[in-house]
């Protein structure tokens, strides 16, 4: 969640990152109002109790002054005592009920402000353009657009023709969206993952197989509404657990309530199967392993100092390019608008290959620096200067299964044969083309 420092001390940052994503402004002020009204509510709270707790005292000494009085039988005395004592407990008592008014306030106001205060997206850095779906901007193109002298085939009938995709099967066993990669793409998805999982190596980070059912609680805490976000699979109710989209979740949770040293950033590669329900994408891309209910990803994930996470994002986004060049595909970078972003992502740029019977860019991968919003809401820290501050985390996917469609396509043949980029011949034991069966 954003920090409620910026909120109170710049709220008109937030109002206009609220703006920019096309969300309620409103928002700011009814959480400030919330804020105001629960630390009034405190203070007002602590100095009552504190008036209580001095009453509460001149409580006991009245009834043992009143007490002793009528060991000694003075008449005047005891009755002069038992008013002031009469009168010590009536106040005890109207300050331990003006105690409860004030505790039921701030709870209520606590657990309706943190509750909005949930509700707050990231908020969008400098220089993220404003708008929806269709207002990115392109960071830049790379390649050129392929061309044939054939009439090229789409992803799936060459994943036929090569023995490589069954989606007939695929919704047979398990429902439409549902598929098999077989023979040729399977190796083909394997070789793509494992190029991945080698090249993150390479840069620092720690090969990870992630868990892919994960607690309320940790999807709650990296930026997914599990109340009502309509794209999450939900195990049975006694269970209470759910399938992540991204192992980018079960990353984000790995150090959760915990002190990290991020001198250096620590960085994971999860590799895991990913779930998502599709449930807004009806009539769309059914065609295919475009938009799928489940598929593999290889996604890099990073904790580090607040100030180091830009210089993270642009290696991040370095290293999905350099992916993207081994697989010897044409794509454009672009800058995506606020209103398209995650609720976690204060900033993501997307990646996205030319699909040539498209004709059109269609995203592959993507990477988010999520500045403090995720680690706020897990409680992951570092130390500074004696004290501790949440660190910042960033994500980016280097291959998933939709990269098949963009490599089948862009270099298929005129026999409906594919051939294999240079760096994937390695990881398919030399193989060259994938031909027709």
């Amino acid at each position: 969640m954003i920090d409620i420092r910026l909120l109170r001390d710049n709220p008109d940052a937030v109002r206009a990152s609220q703006r920019a994503r096309g969300a309620d402004e409103g928002v700011v002020d009814r959480i400030l109002e919330l804020d105001a009204t629960r630390r009034s509510s405190l203070g007002e709270f602590e100095r009552v109790r504190a008036e209580q707790k001095q009453v509460s005292k001149s409580v006991g000494a009245a009834m043992g002054a009143l007490n002793k009085a009528k060991k000694g039988g003075d008449d005047s005395q005891v009755a002069r005592l038992q008013a002031e004592a009469d009168t010590a407990r009536e106040n005890a008592a109207t300050l331990s009920a003006r105690v409860k008014e004030l505790e039921a306030t701030a709870d209520e106001a606590g657990k309706e402000f943190d509750a909005l205060l949930r509700t707050v997206p990231n908020v969008v850095l400098d220089g993220v353009p404003a708008g929806g779906e269709d207002d990115f901007v392109t960071v830049k193109t790379v390649g050129e657009a392929p061309t044939f002298d054939f009439e090229p085939k789409d992803h799936l009938e060459i994943g036929e023709l090569i023995g490589a995709i069954d989606m007939e099967r695929g919704t047979k066993v398990s429902g439409s969206r549902f598929y098999f990669l077989k023979g040729v793409g399977a190796r083909l998805e394997l070789a793509l993952l494992q190029m991945a999982l080698d090249q993150a190596i390479a840069n620092d980070f720690t090969p990870m197989i992630t868990p892919t059912l994960v607690r309320p609680e940790t999807m709650q805490g990296t930026g997914f509404d599990v109340a009502h976000d309509s794209e999450i699979y939900r195990v049975q109710e006694e269970d209470n657990l759910y399938l992540v989209g991204t192992s980018e979740v079960a990353l984000a949770g790995y150090h959760a309530d915990e002190i990290l040293n991020v001198d250096a950033p620590v960085r994971y590669a999860g590799w895991s199967s990913c779930y998502r329900r599709e449930a807004g994408s009806y009539g769309k891309d059914t065609r295919g392993i475009i938009r799928v209910h489940q598929f593999n990803k290889v996604e890099m994930f990073s904790y580090c100092r607040i100030e180091d996470a830009e210089a993270e994002h642009a290696r991040m986004l370095a290293w999905e390019e350099e992916m993207l060049g081994k697989c010897e595909l044409s794509y454009r970078v672009i800058d995506t608008a606020a209103g398209d972003l995650g609720t976690s992502a204060a900033r993501k740029f997307d990646c996205e290959a030319w699909v040539p019977t498209q004709g059109t860019y269609r995203e592959l991968t993507s990477t988010s620096n999520c500045t403090t919003f995720q680690a706020r809401r897990l409680n992951i820290r570092e130390r500074t200067d004696g004290s501790t501050r949440s660190v910042a985390t960033l994500n980016g996917t280097l291959a998933t299964t939709r990269w098949l469609v963009a490599i089948l396509e862009t270099h298929q043949q005129a026999d409906g044969s594919v051939r294999v980029p240079e760096a994937l011949r390695t990881y398919m034991g030399g193989l060259e083309v994938l031909p027709v069966i």
